[in-house]
């Protein structure tokens, strides 16, 4: 049966900064780096989780905590952080170094297994990282030689490493995976057009994990879709709540449903897809101003359907006049996107059933001519639906 170290050995979590954070200006770091310790007390205090203490050195961030392990797992919700672990602090005295880095080898390789170690260091010290591994190595075969363990430096059962700066130490066998990306906050705030499926909801995600907070904007063509669709849409949204530290606390819900049925009475049936986009667009112009972002995301992917042919999507650009629309999702296949929909927790959510939307025609148009498209549009009064779709909307707290 495997060893592992009782959580109460470890004391600190060591917090690696996304490699991009890294390679900035120090002004831009530093601004940065405040910024993700901002969003970890954020996340911390969200899962009831207190932290005895953060301190920001070059390239790391350490969290002193009585969980470490629940706190190590929260962490790595949180944009900007490329990897965490649980570790104990000790000295960079080489004694006190051995004497942890036993214990915890004591604690987590097991009878027959492999093992290494490996040392990271910054600083001046009386003995160099090699060095370091290989007493460390000697010690823990001699102290742990009735279980017969082996180094194996290229597949071990268990690594044991220690990361050495100045006067500390930190000893840790475990390192969980982070988001990456820029801390949420250090770029403009932008408005998503968030449905219930599966793309948009991971179109919102990569542009928080570029650092731009997302307000959600769910657009209701009820009674051409149904109450699940909405459900499932506000769902999603309070499931990228939980990635926000705190951004999202909002989401717009739009009618739509009696824009849609003027759609389908004046307009001709081929261009109801393209005529909804260029409305949302509108739409999400206008709440784009109300809460002054900079952006509009969206889940369009080269041909994912009709309406996102290259032919359609630019016949719907010209809709948005005042605002950029962001495509994160434009190259991507659908098995990629649902990779990062199971990864994030909307997947399961995204494929519960619910109504299609009636309104779409069987036989969309896929190379629309934005001259014909607009010419259609000539016989809706956009402005006022746009409006009227506003005065109704719902602003729900999520």
């Amino acid at each position: 049966m495997k060893r592992q170290v009782p959580t109460t050995d470890f004391d600190t979590v060591i917090v690696r900064l996304s490699g991009e954070i890294g390679i900035k200006g120090d002004w831009t770091r530093r601004t940065y780096e405040k910024q993700l310790i901002k969003n970890m007390k954020h996340a911390l205090k969200n899962r009831n989780l207190a932290s005895e203490g953060i301190v920001r050195i070059r390239g790391r961030i350490y969290v002193k905590t009585d969980k470490p392990e629940e706190t190590a797992q929260a962490l790595t919700r949180v944009f900007g952080i490329s990897s965490v672990s649980p570790a104990k602090q000790t000295t960079s005295d080489l004694d006190a170094i051995e004497e942890t880095a036993l214990s915890i080898a004591d604690a987590s390789i097991r009878d027959n297994a492999s093992f290494a170690v490996r040392c990271h260091r910054v600083g001046t010290h009386a003995y160099t990282s090699m060095e370091l591994c290989r007493e460390l190595g000697k010690q823990i075969q001699t102290s742990l030689k009735p279980r017969n363990p082996t180094v194996n430096l290229t597949a071990p059962d268990t690594t044991v490493s220690v990361e050495v700066r100045d006067k500390e130490a930190y000893v840790y066998v475990e390192t969980l995976q982070g988001t990456g990306g820029f801390p949420l906050g250090t770029q403009a705030k932008t408005v998503g057009l968030l449905s219930g499926g599966i793309d948009s909801p991971v179109a919102c995600w990569l542009a928080m994990k570029r650092g731009s907070p997302v307000i959600p904007i769910y657009v209701d063509n009820a009674p051409y879709t149904d109450e699940a669709a909405r459900q499932k849409a506000v769902e999603v949204a309070r499931k990228l709540q939980e990635w926000s530290a705190g951004f999202m606390k909002k989401m717009y819900v739009v009618p739509n449903g009696e824009n849609m049925k003027a759609i389908q009475e004046k307009a001709p049936r081929r261009f109801t897809c393209l005529l909804c986009k260029r409305l949302m667009y509108r739409i999400a112009e206008e709440i784009a101003q109300i809460e002054n972002a900079h952006g509009i995301i969206t889940g369009e992917a080269i041909g994912e359907q009709a309406s996102q042919t290259m032919h359609n999507l630019y016949a719907i650009d010209e809709a948005a006049t005042r605002y950029p629309i962001h495509r994160p999702l434009l190259g991507f296949d659908k098995t990629e996107t649902e990779a990062i929909a199971r990864r994030i927790g909307t997947f399961e959510i995204s494929t519960k059933k619910a109504k299609g939307c009636t309104a779409a025609p069987c036989q969309p148009a896929t190379k629309a001519r934005l001259d014909a498209v607009k010419k259609a549009e000539e016989k809706l009064n956009m402005a006022e639906m746009v409006a009227k779709a506003l005065r109704e909307a719902e602003v729900l707290v999520i």
